[in-house]
């Protein structure tokens, strides 16, 4: 089956004649039945292959090699072609370079860069071999893009031999100093040739060079003295090159550590900020990067007024590489939101702008003389063409890694194939657009450029809070609270807001993670003091059952509780899209537990198996694989991944960058299972996101939802067979215990099995349950206590268990029974004390034959034949009595329909009973020990 791009080329081919000035995207992809963004992808492709050319007309129109030798005027075609060291641009109009090409190019060269340039151009033409230059500036001012110019300036000047620039960035290597050295140098025993050989007779760009380890600074300074050096192993500095070193750094010239630096490279340049840029220069960066995105996208881009202002307005920390990330960021989602429309403009509005980009607009009017300005310079509304340059000038530390625009085309594609609407699939895109577009701010400091992440996802005040919870700690641990803790804190307690927010804020704790937490005596006090912080700052009472996870949370960060995790494999359709999310999470969470596969379009379902197949056995730790998944194919692939490795695999779809950050969170907590991170992810749905006015503090927002859960009535459930008769006697003897504990407020709820996970549903919405006891454990993660175990003395342990303050602890059964077996004893002691009307001497050994008369597979053990014991007592008492149980004859007849086998035995040991005490006993009460059986017994 030939790919997307050979249909086409093949169309394109296949149609010369009827288009001799070119074919428009619009054509093919009517033709082809092809979204128009994934023609206009492929078509762009085929033109940097050189296969295609285009024209700079609007509509652009694609044209063979043939169709432009045969035309008479070139001047608006553009022609790409690849010379097997790169992509070269070749204009056909007067041999015009690319707008962001070298010196004579760059914006602002006449004004605010004009002395820089001059020193550039001195340090490059000073004879015989030029002057080393350190470029200064903060984050994101342009000191790649200056070198880049420098770089090109002396290819065009044949001042260097080697034209392709190298760069090395140091912060890389800032705490591994022989690393830097083998990749600076090279080294005899690894046989590394090292930059300083690769950029022999060019130029080596480096990075943050201020972080270079003192050894590879002086080596680094020694070659720049001699030209000679030594590789890593060896004695002598016998290895020669002619290399032109460009420093750049963040930091200011008068730091102590640039000292050494300002001390041996003569020049120093001094890069500006984008605020110290003249308005009209500004404009021009904005429009220029506007002209960049146009020609990814093929669209003119209209900009409003404001927009301007506000993209202007909004650069605070990071300069031009700020700016390039927020148009950007505007340009994807105007994109997605013009998906559907056919024409050959997307428009960037105000309205649609993100809060902070907004908040530019307050920015700039405080500054009156720049708002006048700007205002004079810009009209209502600017149009940004595509003019056919491909960008690959522009290529610097902060360009996505990935075409944004291809991901958000490929994945709108698949989610409406899946019938979702144009309001859910955008809304489904821009939480991915908004924190991919945060992340890549390159040469920014790591920790803010996380934290700009962080805030697309949560409020500020978390991470507010989670830093001074991390100040109050950091004294009482001997591990480190970095930035894992940061963020891991900040998304648990927003989870946590939003679990108030929506009514839900109690959670149960797994069994095996109180255990843990038990053994780690230091995290569970730590946990409680966060509790009294969280406590003390939001003024509602937290959960207790909160302190577990917060305990968890701070194990997790210990060296050794990291191993043995679920697995995570993220599968989604497109060329990087899972890969993207990924990136983003190991940016912020440092985990190694998270795998991307990424789906080709054009990739059969059967490779894209084998390639999962993989990911899930190389991210496997024996606890099994969660596979996140767009949609489409790859949620079906589950249950046969598990059949075919053995690996027990869990697939959620509709998966979102926040959702995979919550799957790397949960997975990292210790004592986390597969089936309970499952679970709960598939009740993700975000993270809590205030909706009032910015600063307003989060308990105002939460006011109508604070801690509903909290308030709620605290009960225990006396499970029994009908939630009558039996279950009440237990009632009342739960009601003395309590009492006898001096235990207030505190429920005890009569409830059926018939009908059990209904109820519950419905209970646990009214009351806060402890625990329950009964004929049957509940699927409730809460102390349980079975019936035979409470007869037999295990009730005032039970209270005791349930009532403490940590009284949140689940457990799949108490280990409270002392006694081995069940005695006639007991049983008889227990019907004498809380039945009235029948005569327990001579009723029990009636009723415990009754129980010998089941056969297999009905064989009951000493907990079955309690229950059924105690709902017979019931029976008879309530015959005696003439107040029987009622059941509607539909139901019974249903019942005696579906679970024949049981009714069978029933009737049998019933008619048996009845004969023995000459009672007969309503038709419901058999119905509810066959719904006993039904629920809690499997036939053996």
């Amino acid at each position: 089956m030939p790919t997307r791009r050979e249909r086409v080329w093949q169309y394109v081919t296949d149609h010369l004649g009827e288009y001799p000035d070119g074919i428009t995207t619009t054509t093919i992809a009517a033709a082809l039945g092809i979204a128009r963004p994934n023609v206009s992808k492929e078509l762009n492709d085929l033109v940097r292959t050189g296969k295609l050319a285009k024209t700079r007309t609007r509509p652009v129109r694609y044209m063979t090699a043939a169709q432009v030798a045969h035309r008479a005027d070139h001047q608006d075609i553009v022609q790409v072609q690849d010379n097997n060291e790169g992509t070269i641009l070749t204009r056909h109009r007067k041999g015009q370079r690319n707008p962001l090409g070298g010196f004579d190019r760059m914006i602002g060269r006449d004004t605010s860069l004009k002395n820089q340039i001059e020193q550039a151009k001195a340090a490059l033409l000073y004879p015989p071999h030029g002057l080393n230059v350190l470029l200064t500036g903060p984050t994101g001012v342009g000191k790649t893009f200056f070198a880049t110019a420098m770089n090109q300036f002396a290819a065009a000047n044949q001042l260097i031999t080697t034209p392709q620039l190298t760069v090395l960035n140091c912060a890389d290597y800032a705490h591994t100093p022989e690393g830097v050295m083998r990749r600076l140098f090279g080294s005899v025993d690894g046989q590394e040739a090292g930059l300083l050989q690769a950029a022999d007779g060019g130029m080596l760009l480096l990075n943050e060079a201020h972080r270079l380890p003192p050894a590879a600074q002086e080596m680094l300074f020694y070659f720049m003295e001699h030209g000679t050096y030594s590789r890593v192993g060896e004695q002598q500095r016998e290895q020669q090159a002619a290399v032109r070193i460009i420093c750049a750094t963040t930091e200011s010239p008068e730091s102590t550590q640039l000292q050494e630096f300002v001390r041996r490279i003569p020049i120093t340049i001094q890069i500006p900020g984008f605020n110290q840029r003249t308005m009209r220069e500004r404009l021009q960066l904005l429009q220029t990067l506007l002209t960049i995105e146009a020609n990814r996208i093929d669209r003119n881009i209209r900009v409003d007024e404001d927009v301007v202002k506000a993209l202007i307005g909004g650069i605070s920390f990071g300069n031009v590489a700020q700016l390039k990330s927020a148009v950007q960021l505007v340009c994807a989602q105007a994109f997605l939101d013009g998906m559907d429309e056919q024409g050959d403009e997307i428009a960037v509005t105000f309205d649609k702008l993100p809060q902070e980009i907004q908040a530019g607009m307050s920015r700039i009017a405080n500054d009156r003389n720049a708002l006048t300005e700007l205002t004079r310079l810009v009209d209502a509304t600017m149009v940004v063409h595509p003019d056919g340059t491909t960008g690959a000038e522009s290529q610097d530390s902060y360009e996505l890694p990935y075409n944004l625009y291809e991901i958000i085309g490929h994945k709108a594609a698949v989610l409406k194939e899946e019938g979702l609407d144009q309001e859910a699939i955008n809304n489904f895109i821009k939480t991915d657009i908004n924190v991919h577009m945060k992340t890549y701010y390159r040469e920014a400091d790591l920790e803010q450029r996380n934290d700009r992440s962080l805030q697309d996802l949560v409020d500020q005040e978390f991470i507010d809070l989670t830093r001074k919870i991390k100040q109050h700690l950091e004294p009482q641990v001997d591990y480190s609270l970095g930035n894992n803790f940061v963020y891991a804190m900040s998304l648990h307690l927003s989870l946590f807001a939003k679990r108030v927010q929506t009514g839900k804020s109690l959670r149960t704790v797994s069994s095996n993670l109180i255990a843990m937490v038990k053994e780690n005596r230091q995290e569970l006090q730590l946990a409680r003091q966060v509790k009294q912080l969280l406590e003390e700052h939001f003024h509602f009472p937290v959960p207790r059952s909160e302190v577990y996870y917060l305990a968890a949370l701070l194990i997790s960060l210990k060296e050794d509780s990291r191993t043995g995790t679920v697995g995570v494999v993220v599968a989604a359709h497109g060329s990087s899209t899972a890969s993207s999310m990924v990136q983003v999470v190991r940016q912020l969470l440092d985990v190694n537990n998270v795998v991307a596969f990424d789906m080709g379009l054009d990739m059969s379902p059967t490779t894209a198996f084998t390639g999962i197949t993989r990911a899930v056995q190389q991210v496997d730790q024996g606890n099994g694989v969660l596979l996140l998944v767009d949609m489409g194919s790859l949620a079906t692939f589950s249950r046969k991944l598990t059949t075919e490795t053995g690996i027990e695999v869990r697939t959620i779809n509709m998966v979102t960058t926040a959702m995979v950050l919550e799957a790397a969170r949960k997975t990292a907590l210790v004592g986390a299972d597969l089936d309970t991170i499952y679970g709960e992810l598939r009740e993700f749905h975000g993270y809590f996101r205030g909706n009032d006015e910015p600063g307003q503090p989060l308990m105002k927002k939460m006011q109508a939802v604070v801690d509903a859960t909290d308030t709620r009535p605290r009960a225990l459930l006396s499970i029994c067979s009908s939630g009558e008769g039996t279950a009440k006697k237990i009632k009342r003897l739960l009601e003395e215990q309590l009492a006898a504990q001096g235990v207030q407020d505190v429920d005890v709820l009569p409830v059926s099995v018939v009908g059990l996970q209904d109820e519950l549903a419905t209970i646990t919405t009214k009351y806060n349950v402890l625990g329950a006891t009964g004929v049957v454990k509940p699927s409730l993660d809460r102390p349980f206590i079975s019936l035979e175990d409470l007869l037999q003395g295990g009730a005032a342990q039970f209270i005791a268990q349930v009532t403490q303050d940590d009284h949140q602890l689940p457990a799949q059964h108490t280990a409270i029974n002392q006694s081995p077996k069940l005695t006639m004893g007991v049983l008889q002691e227990y019907l004498t004390k809380y039945f009235t009307f029948i005569n327990a001497d001579k009723l029990t050994p009636v009723l415990w034959e009754y129980c010998q008369q089941y056969t297999a597979p009905l064989v009951l053990d000493n907990t079955q034949r309690m229950s059924i014991i105690m709902h017979l007592a019931g029976a008879i008492e309530r015959t005696l009595t003439a107040s029987p149980l009622t059941i509607d004859q539909p139901t019974l007849a249903t019942s005696q329909k579906d679970q024949s086998a049981i009714w069978d035995q029933v009737h049998r040991a019933t008619a048996w009973l009845e004969e023995r005490v000459n009672v007969r006993l309503a038709p419901a009460e058999e119905y509810y020990i066959v719904q006993l059986l039904a629920e809690q017994y499997q036939p053996k």
